[in-house]
């Protein structure tokens, strides 16, 4: 076996192990996963359709599970207040509550020393992005560390939506990262 299965194949078994626990509660994986993308999320990358294009699956699909999550309280819709048709969604105290409480993975990891930790999400981090690359996909990287970032003001501004940014959204996942060109600061 090949060093890029074994990485694969602990890769899955990690993440079957946090589906796993994923379980609790009156949550499933896929549910608890699009949740914890709420969490993260700016409020720019809320619909259902980039909650679908970060998890690689339909909009159909995942506006039946945003759809749940509401209904059981762990986030509230919001209609767009240009476009009636246009939602997002926001999470709730409960749901980021839920969110907040530790699984065994996080446990895991925290495990590790400061170093382990970075060489290994670094890693996980690059290959991601190669494989998005492969598959055109976004990045949904944070705001600061997007090309669009100008760190200018308190929490800075992003040039392509035009807005300044709360220090809680620039710290946030959004739908419109590019990744800043390799060598480029």
């Amino acid at each position: 076996m090949d060093t890029n299965h074994r990485i694969r194949e602990l890769i899955n078994r990690i993440a079957r192990l946090d589906a796993a626990h994923s379980w609790e509660g009156d949550l499933n994986p896929a549910q608890r996963g699009a949740l914890e993308y709420l969490v993260l999320a700016n409020m720019y990358s809320r619909a259902p359709s980039h909650v679908a294009e970060y998890f690689g699956t339909t909009r159909g699909t995942m506006s039946q599970t945003l759809k749940v999550l509401a209904r059981k309280g762990y986030i509230s819709e919001e209609s767009s207040k240009s476009d009636k048709r246009s939602i997002s969604y926001t999470p709730t105290d409960a749901g980021r509550a839920l969110v907040s409480v530790s699984n065994p993975i996080a446990v895991a990891f925290n495990s590790l020393i400061p170093d382990e930790q970075s060489e290994l999400e670094n890693a996980l981090r690059h290959g991601l992005q190669l494989a998005l690359k492969v598959n055109g996909g976004q990045s949904f990287g944070l705001c600061k560390t997007c090309k669009h970032y100008d760190p200018q003001g308190i929490n800075g501004f992003c040039n392509l939506l035009s807005v300044s940014l709360s220090e809680s959204e620039s710290n946030k996942i959004c739908v419109e990262h590019k990744e800043v060109a390799s060598g480029a600061s």
